[in-house]
């Protein structure tokens, strides 16, 4: 299944690869790629109580493309992201440059979780785990992606478990970890967790190797391991 997130982080952002990324915007806006209107509803106001279908029927430039971009960077306007690259120390050195054709880099993962009811799934991780939708892809939909922060889990609709409950408690499989950066963060999550109601396979512990972890099952079972620093 392709993954259609937009977000492409890297520690030296490069004008280039940021214009590039803007006009794949837009390339995927013409061919009516269906995810790709939640990004857009995601970072741009004005779009934000518009359907999919209508985003997509709706006037979008390549200006509106690269703003877009800008936002996901984490500024205002194309113009205030081109500003903020050439008065920072973003740039990348020529060396950097070479050694990047030379070898790609990977940007990211996103674990696939199976599910036998996007919809609950969805619903289970907006209103308890305080993530958002990505974008829903299907009619009915059999793919959806969901995020919080720097997080992204991608849900697959499958008729029946892949996994033996029974199996995966025992031997605690886990299906995704997820991690923060403090002590305090940790705690913090799991307070919130718990006060929304959240079925913990394990709860808030101290582990040997220096870490505090907890474990969350979804409505299909999957063990979800959130972790931070112990101290």
């Amino acid at each position: 299944m392709p993954t259609y997130d937009l977000i492409v982080e890297a520690c030296m952002p490069n004008l280039e690869n940021l214009k590039k990324q803007a006009k794949l915007i837009l390339r995927w806006h013409r061919k009516r790629h269906y995810p790709v209107a939640a990004q857009i509803r995601g970072h741009l106001p004005r779009f934000l109580n518009m359907s999919d279908s209508e985003i997509l029927a709706a006037s979008f430039k390549l200006s509106d493309a690269q703003e877009m971009v800008a936002r996901q960077q984490g500024f205002d306007s194309w113009q205030a992201l081109k500003t903020g690259l050439s008065t920072t120390s973003l740039k990348v050195k020529s060396s950097s440059s070479k050694s990047a054709r030379s070898k790609a880099r990977i940007v990211s993962a996103e674990p696939q979780l199976f599910v036998t009811d996007i919809k609950r799934s969805c619903e289970f991780f907006r209103e308890k785990l305080g993530f958002s939708l990505v974008f829903s892809y299907g009619k009915p939909p059999y793919y959806a992606q969901v995020g919080r922060d720097a997080a992204r889990l991608d849900l697959r609709c499958v008729e029946r478990p892949v996994i033996d409950s029974k199996v995966r408690d025992r031997e605690e499989l886990l299906s995704v970890s997820m991690t923060v950066a403090t002590a305090d963060e940790i705690k913090l999550l799991f307070l919130e967790f718990q006060s929304a109601g959240v079925a913990f396979h394990q709860t808030l512990k101290k582990q040997p190797w220096g870490a505090k972890n907890f474990v969350v099952k979804d409505p299909d079972g999957n063990l979800l391991l959130f972790a931070g620093p112990a101290d």
